[in-house]
């Protein structure tokens, strides 16, 4: 065989396993991770969700041909979507279907509705309409994420809606919102919403109303002052039974919606119950140097800008890393907070966890609370003796203590009689955040406009189900890589695809050309040391 005949058998070979490879690779699918943390890789639990599959789950992205050709993260949703089903061993099939191409009412059946986004390269404004929405089908039931638009929250908005589905459980959590202030549907409503998008099931409770056995979670937002022993006996035998709790509370009341007078509120039970179980909210209102700005009018009509120090802006620093609530703490705002302290129980069965704390300049105000912004002149009239950390939130686990162990339960007349309480304790979970309006409107709406207390409610929401990793994967944050620092999307997504066909063809045509050219450069060498 002559030296010319052998190179066309290589050259052929090499195309031959190139384009094996490349047909290969639509069944052996991986993708080279190089975000910060390797963002971009699916976490364990995501990898390992076959083992908890019986039946196939079905995915569909359905997603607009006008948004695969205008941004690059249908692109980026896709690639993911194919690692779920390479990942799987059969048991996730994923299908991609364009509303525009007859499948619109299939998306609008599962609630899939179309958003408006700006047209790119265009002289004139306008806007496009499209569709980018997950439906994940298992068995007979359906979750759905209704707009995803980028991957950030993707694996953890996939992962926790198949594992619900495989559990045969819905993700459901109960809020009771006692203070009529402050009623669920408005004040509370940010968080509602965000709960439910995030495959969250809510449930209202109202004040008296018996909690569910079966309610993986709980928030109680507020209520020192209007839930009685009664509604109290509800949340503590909740507890008893191993049913898992948010409290978020404090001692003093702000009218902030009228006059700005604070007082110390009459607590009707439940800061002793909550200090029973092992976390004392302390009677006064925390003030931070590190907090928001506030804009209010003064006393001659003026507008005026300064720094509110009970309105706490908690740093990234200040939080808990070795807590899996707070491992990837992005911050929080707290409005007139009470610090912490823990108080757990002699028993030893309870152990108790700092989530987050103010800064070490924070101090407090025990006394007048003085809270209105032109009162600065009192702000500081204790801070020599009361300067230093103070605690905001922390988590308790263990088998908690019955508030009302060994007492009659209370017996109200028009009131249905209350259920026995269990005769062994289960183990729970508890958080205890010091501000009531942590999740309320003023945290999005009003002033700080800010997602990350919605996060930390996520992720707490996660962690008291047990979803350990499930909240580990919100933790993960996603680095912005090289093409990351392009802003303009034409352009971005110009340069993906020149990336996307250098690596598909170029490089591998490369690798073979420099191979032949190579082998034809030691051949001669070769038969030289034969002969």
């Amino acid at each position: 065989m002559t030296r010319k005949q052998q190179g066309v058998i290589v050259t052929v070979l090499s195309v031959g396993i190139m384009i094996l490879l490349l047909l290969v690779s639509g069944r052996i699918w991986r993708r080279l991770d190089i975000s910060s943390g390797r963002a971009s890789t699916l976490s364990p639990v995501s990898r390992n969700l076959y083992r908890e599959i019986t039946e196939t789950v079905r995915i569909t992205y359905y997603c607009s041909g006008k948004l695969q050709s205008i941004d690059p993260a249908p692109g980026e949703i896709s690639d993911l979507l194919k690692e779920y089903a390479a990942r799987s061993r059969g048991k996730i099939l994923v299908t991609f279907r364009d509303p525009s191409g007859g499948f619109s009412r299939d998306a609008e059946r599962f609630g899939l509705m179309p958003q408006s986004l700006p047209n790119v390269g265009s002289d004139e404004l306008s806007l496009t309409t499209v569709y980018s929405g997950i439906v994940i089908e298992y068995l007979n039931r359906a979750e759905v994420v209704p707009w995803i638009f980028g991957i950030d929250t993707l694996e953890y908005d996939i992962t926790s809606r198949i594992r619900s589905l495989a559990a045969g459980n819905s993700r459901e959590l109960g809020i009771l919102a006692p203070d009529p202030r402050k009623d669920l549907s408005e004040y509370y409503g940010p968080l509602n919403q965000i709960l439910s998008q995030s495959g969250f099931s809510v449930l209202p409770l109202y004040p008296g109303d018996e909690i569910p056995d079966t309610l993986p979670a709980l928030f109680v937002l507020g209520g020192v002052e209007t839930l009685d022993r009664y509604s109290l006996y509800h949340i503590d035998r909740y507890i008893q039974l191993g049913g898992r709790v948010l409290f978020s509370v404090e001692s003093v009341d702000v009218d902030f919606a009228y006059n700005w007078d604070a007082r110390l509120m009459q607590d009707r039970g439940l800061l002793s119950m909550i200090s029973f179980y092992g976390a004392t909210v302390g009677q006064s209102v925390v003030m931070d140097p590190a907090s928001l700005e506030l804009s209010y009018r003064d006393s001659s009509g003026r507008p005026v800008m300064q720094r509110y120090p009970f309105w706490v802006a908690v740093q990234e620093e200040n939080g808990n890393r070795d807590s899996i609530v707070t491992s990837g703490f992005g911050g929080a705002d707290l409005f007139w907070a009470s610090p912490l302290t823990f108080t757990l129980p002699e028993s030893g069965a309870v152990t108790g966890e700092v989530l987050f704390s103010s800064s070490p300049q924070a101090f407090l105000m025990t006394k007048d609370f003085l809270v209105r912004p032109d009162s600065g002149y009192a702000f500081a009239a204790e801070e020599t003796e009361t300067k230093g950390g103070k605690i905001l939130a922390v988590s308790l686990a263990g088998i908690f203590p019955g508030w009302f162990s060994g007492l009659e339960k209370p017996d109200e007349e028009g009131r249905p009689p209350l259920p026995d309480m269990p005769s062994r304790p289960k183990e729970s979970r508890i958080i205890v955040v010091g501000d009531s309006d942590a999740a309320g409107i003023i945290t999005q709406y009003t002033y700080s406009q800010s997602m990350r207390n919605f996060e930390f409610m996520r992720k707490a929401a996660d962690w008291l189900r047990n979803d350990d990793d499930v909240v580990g994967i919100r933790n993960r944050q996603s680095g912005a890589g090289r093409l990351d620092r392009i802003a303009d999307p034409a352009e971005r997504l110009g340069t993906m695809r020149f990336a996307r066909i250098l690596n598909v063809v170029f490089i591998p045509l490369g690798i073979i050309i420099f191979g032949i050219l190579r082998a034809f450069k030691r051949r001669p060498g070769k038969e030289q040391r034969n002969g």
